[in-house]
């Protein structure tokens, strides 16, 4: 960098950085609002769980419809997982770590292995030399262009739709998180907890099974947990996957900055907004991760350049599933259409 694009970097990263302290104040949880929040989301879930399972006896497509719809509370759930992953939904440590490895048993996925990958996430996100865990997979207009015919149409196949929203989350949730891939030579806690959480689903899907016969798991267990896997990937890509979006070179990466820059406020209705559990107000979870989610709206009111910074409305969002590939120059996250354009550019 030249001295003066460095004296720019340094004064986009203070100013980025200059929200932390402020931040601070809002880390600490209440113990009886927690305690509400999870007593809440959980008798949702199992008053759905359990309409769904009676409704089976009027008509099995009538259970199927309220088990998609139960997806909405068992993604409550897993935000409060995450929560307590970031230590951020109780004060006491173990009491975070118990109830998020119960929690992870109906999400399906192993709270120690998550909840390592997701601290990579958070460390990394939208550095470009520190791709590969706890992100969408995101090429450089470049990089797509340097790879075979082969590469380009599996990155294609990867970024399309149908795979990205629909086979990909049922995937991600039902096979790929009962091994701890990425950690695979981690260490032994993270096959304890990909093991120790096939061994609960198991012995629940069993009982499910004996309970109420095949169409219950495969009626009700397993569409609740692809419709809130599906819900999840989205908002986990609109989070990060907008057009003014944040990607750097490890040189040039500022972690404050990609806190900022590279994480969207997605901008909800209501009650949708209380059912994913303020996980839309993402730039200010990334900006200070210890804020438990009841206390993300405290800071939008009071701290109005925040509530206004990286707003995308539920309209919006739905364009950022045609953007694939990261434009270095254009600064922005652009389509396959775009992309041949600039290449068509450089090579002109």
């Amino acid at each position: 960098m030249t001295m003066m694009q460095n004296d720019l970097a340094q004064a986009q990263e203070a100013s980025a950085r200059k929200w932390v302290p402020l931040l601070a104040k809002y880390r600490d949880p209440s113990t009886p609002r927690s305690l509400f929040e999870l007593a809440v989301t959980m008798a949702g879930f199992l008053a759905f769980w359990a309409l769904a399972w009676v409704a089976l006896s009027v008509s099995p497509w009538l259970a199927l419809a309220i088990a998609v719809l139960n997806g909405f509370w068992l993604v409550r759930l897993f935000l409060i997982q995450h929560d307590c992953g970031h230590q951020s939904f109780f004060a006491n440590r173990d009491v975070n770590d118990w109830v998020g490895r119960a929690i992870g048993v109906l999400t399906l996925t192993p709270y120690t292995v998550w909840k390592r990958t997701h601290s990579i996430h958070h460390a990394h996100a939208g550095n470009l030399d520190r791709r590969g865990i706890g992100d969408v997979m995101t090429l450089t207009v470049e990089e797509y262009h340097q790879r075979s015919w082969l590469g380009r149409l599996m990155y294609r196949a990867y970024r399309h739709p149908i795979v990205m929203f629909g086979i990909g989350p049922a995937y991600l949730f039902v096979l790929e998180y009962r091994l701890p891939l990425g950690l695979m030579t981690a260490g032994w806690r993270y096959w304890l907890s990909a093991m120790g959480t096939n061994l609960v689903l198991a012995a629940l899907l069993t009982g499910l099974f004996l309970l109420g016969g095949w169409q219950v798991p495969v009626l009700i267990f397993l569409p609740t947990v692809v419709s809130a896997a599906t819900i999840g990937v989205w908002l986990f890509f609109v989070q990060h996957q907008f057009e003014d979006t944040y990607w750097d070179q490890e040189t040039d990466w500022q972690m404050h900055d990609a806190a900022l820059l590279g994480s969207s406020h997605y901008k909800l209705p209501q009650p949708l907004r209380w059912m994913t559990a303020n996980i839309g107000i993402h730039h200010v979870h990334h900006l200070y991760s210890r804020i438990p989610f009841y206390r993300l709206s405290e800071i939008l009111r009071d701290y109005p350049a925040l509530a206004e910074a990286q707003v995308l409305t539920l309209r919006e969002s739905l364009s950022c599933a045609r953007l694939h590939l990261w434009d270095e120059a254009g600064r922005r996250l652009i389509t396959f259409r775009e992309a041949r354009q600039v290449r068509a550019a450089q090579t002109a």
